[in-house]
């Protein structure tokens, strides 16, 4: 299991939202990618990127930010989300050095393009399923669907995704732990690597979500505890690797 930082980036903007509210931001930086070198030199593994704008408006709106982030990571990989539709952007992204996308919308919306594009590129497409009340919420969380998260997650247990990522919105950004129960019951139903996320906010919260490793959870993203400092990443790494 791996503890992945988070960049969430609005108008090129290193910000952290309220449950996905746009009009609740903190903003970190305003170089996004000043975060990538110290999550790097932080012992980071990979790092998920989020661009808020592109998940709104469907399109990448923060390109500029995205390439200047995959160049400091170095040889950390990383994965972004938001606003990615088709084959086409998907392309474009691996081209600029990314690792992964993450397709979170579309995934309900066009599941063909999952499937296509994890034939494409075997073990680089994620799936971001974030779940209000169990219900899978899109549009960068403005609209919560009929579909449960667990329903959509089985769509593609057989195409070679590489993970699913799990949030939690109504813990999301709250600093008031992470839903276990949630995150246990959706890991043991779906037979795909989870990575959890929502609502980590100190050390405990990683210890606690480590023991569902036997569940099928491979990693943790936490975002606002890091920037708050109320979690330390090395820390975090290091308490993974010695379990």
């Amino acid at each position: 299991m791996i503890v992945i930082p988070a960049i969430d980036i609005k108008e090129g903007r290193c910000v952290r939202l309220l449950q996905g509210q746009m009009d609740k931001e903190t903003v970190f930086s305003d170089d996004p990618s000043a975060m990538a070198r110290r999550w790097t030199k932080q012992g980071a593994g990979l790092i998920h990127v989020v661009d808020l704008d592109g998940a709104v408006k469907k399109t990448p709106k923060n390109l500029a930010a995205i390439e200047k982030i995959a160049a400091a990571a170095g040889n950390v990989p990383i994965q972004v989300g938001g606003g990615i539709r088709d084959l086409e952007t998907i392309k474009m992204y691996m081209n600029l050095g990314v690792e992964r996308v993450v397709i979170g919308s579309a995934a309900i919306h066009d599941p063909d393009l999952v499937r296509q594009a994890s034939g494409d590129f075997p073990g680089r497409i994620v799936v971001g399923i974030d779940a209000r009340d169990g219900k899978v919420a899109i549009e960068g969380w403005t609209e919560t669907t009929k579909v449960s998260a667990i329903e959509l997650g089985r769509q593609f247990e057989d195409c070679g995704v590489a993970a699913i990522n799990f949030t939690d919105i109504e813990r999301d950004g709250m600093q008031t732990g992470p839903n276990i129960e949630a995150i246990k019951e959706f890991a043991r139903a779906v037979n795909v690597p989870v990575v959890a996320s929502g609502g980590v906010s100190c050390l405990d919260d990683i210890k606690r979500l480590s023991t569902l490793a036997p569940d099928g959870v491979v990693g943790i993203i936490t975002g606002r505890a890091l920037y708050d400092g109320r979690l330390d990443l090395g820390e975090a790494v290091a308490l993974l690797d010695s379990l």
